[in-house]
């Protein structure tokens, strides 16, 4: 007679993705945040998968930040490192060297990008190009801490309702 050892699955918390609507608010606080410091810029925003969910590019930008954008999202997204932490690795000598040129779609290590975590889990990207790269990254921060207020607020307002625990 054999016995079979049956494995019990591993519950992992469901993590909200990423929506349109949280995308579309990424794209609304960085564009203020642009339009306030006096800058046209360009954002996107991709989900999980690398996946275009919001994308405005200032009537004003120029043309090539909306390129660089969606480089600076998706080497975030990738890398699930903010791109302005990644400069140096890139560099002549850095661990990164060789990676910009490496991979079938273009990485581009210049500040404006920022993963995006809920739950201590990567659900997409924002990309921010127009700007001075110190300028895009403090755009997509202030998009950051918006979409993380409202992640809060809703949060607590979970907690509130009659179905909580």
């Amino acid at each position: 007679m054999t016995t079979t050892a049956h494995a019990t699955p591993v519950r992992r918390a469901t993590v909200a993705p990423l929506t349109t609507a949280d995308a579309e608010r990424l794209v609304a606080a960085a564009t203020a945040a642009a339009e306030a410091a006096g800058a046209t810029v360009s954002v996107t925003v991709l989900d999980a998968g690398g996946h275009l969910l919001a994308f405005r590019r200032d009537d004003h930008a120029v043309l090539i930040s909306g390129e660089t954008s969606t480089r600076k999202a998706y080497t975030a997204l990738q890398l699930d490192a903010p791109t302005a932490d990644l400069v140096e690795a890139v560099r002549p000598g850095g661990p990164f060297h060789t990676l910009p040129t490496a991979l079938d779609r273009p990485l581009l290590f210049i500040a404006g990008g920022l993963p995006v975590h809920r739950d201590g889990r990567l659900v997409g990207a924002i990309g921010v190009g127009g700007g001075s790269p110190e300028q895009d990254h403090a755009f997509a921060v202030t998009a950051m801490d918006s979409l993380d207020s409202l992640d809060a607020l809703d949060d607590r307002d979970a907690g509130d309702s009659p179905d909580a625990p």
